[in-house]
């Protein structure tokens, strides 16, 4: 797909980086006048919640951010802020053991709150908005 251009207006992405041909409730990337915007990524879990573990929806999700944030033109040290919804605050410190790990030369700036519940069994979800790179 095409990476998003600092010059272009609005454009919404796929999650390949190819324009959304509208039909989309949540467009996964939108990037407008050098920044990109991504959707909250959760981790969807389909297992019994006796086997939900924070670290492997924390990985789970920040995969998923890096690869819409990269697939969008930019990435992880790119991210300027970022949205961390726990379904359990009893997470927290689970979820910034693996978060911290993508984030090596220093995280965005962060708010991180803890909600009622997440939607597809996710005990995190995930958005962020990133600039993206001088061409």
């Amino acid at each position: 797909g095409k990476a998003a251009s600092p010059d272009e207006g609005v454009r919404k992405l796929n999650d390949e980086g190819k324009p959304a041909d509208g039909t989309q409730f949540i467009t996964p990337i939108v990037a407008h006048n050098g920044v990109i915007y991504v959707a909250g990524q959760g981790a969807h879990d389909e297992g019994p919640a006796s086997s939900w573990d924070i670290g492997k929806h924390t990985t789970t999700v920040m995969d998923k951010v890096k690869k819409l944030v990269e697939t969008g033109g930019s990435n992880l040290d790119n991210v300027v802020q970022l949205s961390v919804f726990l379904a359990k605050i009893e997470d927290y410190d689970g979820m910034n053991k693996v978060f911290k790990t993508y984030f090596p030369h220093g995280g965005p700036a962060r708010t991180t709150v803890a909600v009622a519940a997440l939607p597809g069994n996710s005990l995190v979800e995930i958005n962020c908005i990133a600039a993206l790179p001088k061409k």
